[in-house]
């Protein structure tokens, strides 16, 4: 081979030098005139840039052969009893990778031949036309690339097999290589045919730049070139990893696999932060406030390359006494107010109302909810650069800790340097942001389109039936999540079935539903060594085994009957049954048809025929939670399993005197369910449906001292077994708030629980009440919680001394 003079003006970037032999560089020239090429000099340039195309066309097909080489297998097996993939899933996620193929080994076949007896005549634009030409078969290919990409991680999750499979594929190795081959994931091998067309293109401009405008080849690489330009304009908005995709200076790709919203702890407050995570980078920015009209950047506030990045595990991470929880009457309080607003706004848009007013209903939403998904979350996600500093996120769910631990230890496996980021390259990265980011906005309601589907309000009843597809025993749970006002909450939680390989839990759970459109399942391994605490929030790590998630589709969830569904994940499937039943349904109190049981039958019959002043049944539960259940995070929160709350229901309505075993023996939720069912099924409220306008109107009143001496008389004027139940209840809840520290339940928390169950109307007094969903949580319930919040925050209160007071009122207040 010739020597080949390496000096920057030899680079393809510049033109050659001058014939006249001065160092001077020719000057670009006019448009349309083509490139100034010397001859010989340019020639010799046309075949290294060949012959490195040659070289990586090689690895190419390497590439799509190790692509399509478990396609066969896969089809063999999917006919047989015992398939890994359906057909439809390979035709999916192989979709054009063998006409990709074929078109490019044609292509490379009728190339290498005139590269390797290359020669100043040598033609090959035809070859490159012919390749450009054939493009449309990458159209599909990219129209089909987002699916194929999301049916290879589900049938991963779901099939170890597949899984194994997807993870290691052997790649041939070029014929100078040292190695056989190379190991690459089958998700980036699908992402290969984008980068090629780029690639492709690339090489055609340095082509172009080194072909006389007399050769032959000219005409043919710039109707090519041409070709590939428009079809690259055309898919760059269409396929996600070319928008997520930014080049290093140093010519790699740098791939933006997850970014959104987190809450940070920065300097002991909390910071709205959106985190990108690149193939090699974590980075932390924040929108920078710009003024209208102008282009909206990010502000990195730090990044970690991923090489440097470490989890600390429980023990080794230090205590963050700077993070207090939000009060829980604050947030419930913002909550209310959004549902206030969000009511408003549905009655302007009824009434036709000024955009402007709407539009100003909409700011105050926004604000609130924005102050909700900032004070909200309380679970800790730490992470730490090895390097020296440590960062600390708040997230609302462990589902999305899991997912972004789970991204982040994904791309770790593979071989990562550490690096230093020069100012420039920082600059590049952290201004690509905005373009890449694919969460736009941040998670609120207030952000979504006015004809999104507002989600689902009332109770979704989940029965979690059992797992199977663990590879050892181990103890076993699952909890559920549901979103609501723009993030995820626990919502339920199943027993711990011990040293299992198949739980078989069939428990049923009664969740409360506040607009929400996705159900969580968090499959965990229960953690008993209590040297495995978190230092920011003091509990035991428990490990999760899998974990999915489904929309809840109206139509679906809302029949009669029981609707079975499976999560897969990770291997492991999770089977469950859900119904829905929406508010308005759930609103209904319906008398008991028997008088001789305690549910749906009037207090007052109740304590007569037990010659009780409370109820025997409000007295053993509330006995029972302050005996063993005081202390349980989420009390009267959490659901209980709604099999063991028939059957302590059942008990009772039977007076059967096996009922204090069955107590001793019953998960402290399922009891403490038992109690707010009682509540719930009484034929009218507890705080009667006679005085449920008053109890309305009192809580409304400005004066503290009119409000008092209303209250007070409302209470006074309650029947006496209702009374005396109430005061009995009342002093109960405030000693389970007194425990808040340990069990997460506050006086705002149990007025929630208990609001509605107390006060709420019977059906015949409610139907004036009703309107929409979302308008019972904003007004009657909003106004129900507060007024037992009015009796729990006021000093106690005695019967005796309720019935010496002598002030008396109109209950027509």
């Amino acid at each position: 081979m010739p020597y080949i003079d390496e000096s920057p003006t030899m680079s393809p970037q510049l033109s050659a030098r001058s014939q006249g032999g001065g160092d001077g560089i020719l000057p670009t020239p006019p448009e349309g005139l083509g490139p100034v090429v010397e001859a010989g000099k340019g020639l010799e340039m046309r075949k290294l840039v060949l012959s490195g195309f040659l070289a990586s066309e090689e690895i190419y097909i390497n590439q799509l052969e190790a692509l399509l080489l478990p396609m066969k297998p896969l089809k063999a097996t999917a006919t047989t009893s015992q398939p890994v993939l359906t057909i439809q899933q390979i035709e999916t996620i192989f979709y054009k990778i063998q006409d990709i193929y074929e078109i490019h080994k044609e292509f490379y076949d009728n190339l290498c031949p005139k590269v390797q007896q290359w020669d100043s005549q040598v033609t090959l634009g035809h070859l490159f036309q012919k390749l450009a030409s054939q493009l449309g078969v990458y159209k599909a290919f990219v129209d089909n690339y987002k699916i194929a990409l999301e049916t290879a991680e589900k049938c991963s999750q779901s099939n170890n097999q597949f899984q194994k499979i997807s993870e290691e594929l052997k790649v041939k190795a070029p014929k100078d290589s040292k190695d056989s081959h190379t190991s690459i994931t089958m998700e980036a091998l699908l992402y290969k045919p984008i980068d090629r067309v780029t690639r492709s293109t690339l090489v055609l401009h340095d082509l172009l730049k080194h072909t006389p405008v007399d050769h032959p080849d000219y005409p043919l690489l710039q109707d090519a070139l041409r070709i590939s330009q428009n079809f690259l304009s055309s898919i760059n908005e269409d396929i996600d990893p070319r928008r997520t995709a930014v080049t290093t200076p140093k010519g790699e790709t740098r791939q933006l696999v997850k970014d959104g919203f987190l809450v940070e702890m920065a300097e002991s407050s909390r910071k709205l932060r959106h985190v990108f995570l690149f193939t090699d980078v974590l980075l932390c920015a924040k929108l920078k406030k710009t003024s209208v009209g102008k282009h909206q950047q990010y502000d990195c506030k730090w990044y970690i390359p991923l090489a440097d990045l470490v989890f600390p595990s429980p023990e080794e991470s230090e205590p963050s006494p700077q993070v207090h929880p939000f009060p829980d009457h604050e947030l419930e309080d913002m909550k209310m107010k959004i549902s206030a607003l969000k009511s408003e706004i549905q009655k302007e848009r009824a009434n036709k109302g000024q955009s402007r007013a709407i539009e100003r209903l909409k700011k105050k939403m926004f604000e609130n909810e924005f102050l909700l998904l900032l004070n909200s979350p309380t679970i800790p996600f730490r992470i730490h650069n090895r390097n020296g500093k440590s960062y600390l996120f708040l997230l609302s769910s462990d589902y999305e800790r899991s997912e972004w631990r789970e991204a982040i230890q994904k791309l770790q496996k593979k071989d990562l340097q550490a690096f230093v980021l020069s100012s420039v390259e920082l600059q590049v990265l952290t201004g690509s942001c905005f373009k890449l980011r694919t969460v736009h906005n941040i998670p609120v309601t207030s952000n979504k389109d006015d004809d999104e589907a507002p989600g689902l309000y009332g109770f979704l009843h989940v029965i979690v039936h059992s797992a199977k597809g663990f590879k050892q025993s181990a103890n076993l749970y699952c909890t559920l999540e549901v979103d609501s006002f723009g993030y995820f909450v626990s919502k339920a939680k199943t027993r711990v079935f011990r040293d299992t390989m198949e739980p078989q839990w069939n428990e049923e759970f009664e969740i409360e539903l506040e607009g929400s459109q996705s159900l969580r399942i968090l499959c965990y391994e229960k953690c008993y060594d209590k040297t495995k605490v978190n230092k920011d929030n003091n509990e035991i790590v428990d490990k999760i085994m899998g974990k999915g998630q489904i929309q809840l589709d109206p139509q679906t969830v809302q029949t009669k009957n029981w609707h079975m569904d499976v999560i897969e994940m990770n291997g492991i499937k999770v089977e469950f049954s859900m119904k829905f039943t929406s508010r308005d349904m759930s609103l209904k109190r319906t008398p008991s048809k028997k008088q001789t049981g305690v549910f749906g039958v009037k207090i007052s019959v109740v304590t007569k025929r037990e010659r009780s002043k409370v109820p025997y049944i409000v007295r053993q539960c509330v006995e029972e939670v302050e005996k063993r259940g005081i202390e349980e995070i989420g009390i009267y929160r959490i659901s209980g399993v709604a099999t063991d709350i028939q059957a302590l229901k059942a008990v009772f309505d039977a007076n059967n005197k096996d009922v204090l075993v069955m107590l001793s023996d019953m998960d402290i939720n399922a009891i403490a369910g038992t109690l707010k069912l009682y509540f719930r099924e009484l034929p009218e409220p507890l705080l009667t449906d006679r005085l449920y306008p008053a109890f309305m109107e009192g809580i409304a009143l400005s004066d503290p001292a009119a409000k008092e001496n209303c209250m007070m008389h409302l209470l006074r004027t309650l029947p006496d077994p209702n009374l005396i139940t109430f005061l009995f209840l009342l002093e109960h809840l405030k000693r389970v708030a007194e425990k808040e520290p340990i069990n997460k339940m506050s006086l705002h928390n149990l007025a929630t629980v208990f609001g509605p169950t107390l006060l709420r109307p019977s059906e015949v007094e409610s139907k004036g009440h009703l309107t929409s969903a979302s308008d019972i949580w904003s007004h009657d319930v909003m106004a129900q919680v507060q007024v037992l919040l009015y009796y729990l925050q006021h000093p106690p209160i005695s019967f005796a001394e309720l019935k010496r007071n002598t002030l008396y009122f109109s209950t027509d207040v």
